[in-house]
């Protein structure tokens, strides 16, 4: 739909919470599984100036591919104990490398066996469950 999709306008700045934001236009981002860039709504707190690009809500802040890619993809590995044929196995080293730092990070011992429940685990407290950041 490009520019014509119904994006939903955020409610405060989720930076300083001042409730006015501004419209800034829109940003081309590439997502695997698309042939072309996608355009993503963009606003701008004129209080603190953070830039809000707003995602899909089947993508995790700061990835290219869905939740959805990335725990079927963790699951394979597991369950197989090889990554998925035709995918870059690069990407998805970093999400098992990350996941299990986010689980030594966030989860006693006992959640070490079950990685795909940890994953599931995380996403509900809210964390993004192969990123980097802690």
């Amino acid at each position: 739909m490009g520019r014509d999709f119904p994006w939903t306008r955020p409610k405060k700045c989720p930076c300083c919470g001042n409730w006015k934001v501004w419209g800034h236009g829109f940003a081309s981002t590439i997502f695997q599984g698309f042939d072309d860039p996608l355009l993503l709504k963009r606003y701008r707190c004129p209080s603190c100036g953070c830039i809000i690009k707003l995602r899909p809500l089947s993508h995790f802040s700061r990835f290219q591919s869905s939740k959805h890619t990335i725990r079927s993809a963790l699951v394979y590995r597991i369950t197989k104990g090889r990554w998925p044929p035709g995918s870059a196995g690069s990407r998805q080293r970093h999400w098992l490398c990350n996941l299990k730092r986010q689980m030594k990070a966030h989860l006693t011992e006992e959640w070490r066996d079950g990685l795909a429940t940890a994953f599931d685990y995380l996403m509900s407290l809210g964390r993004i469950p192969v990123s980097r950041s802690m």
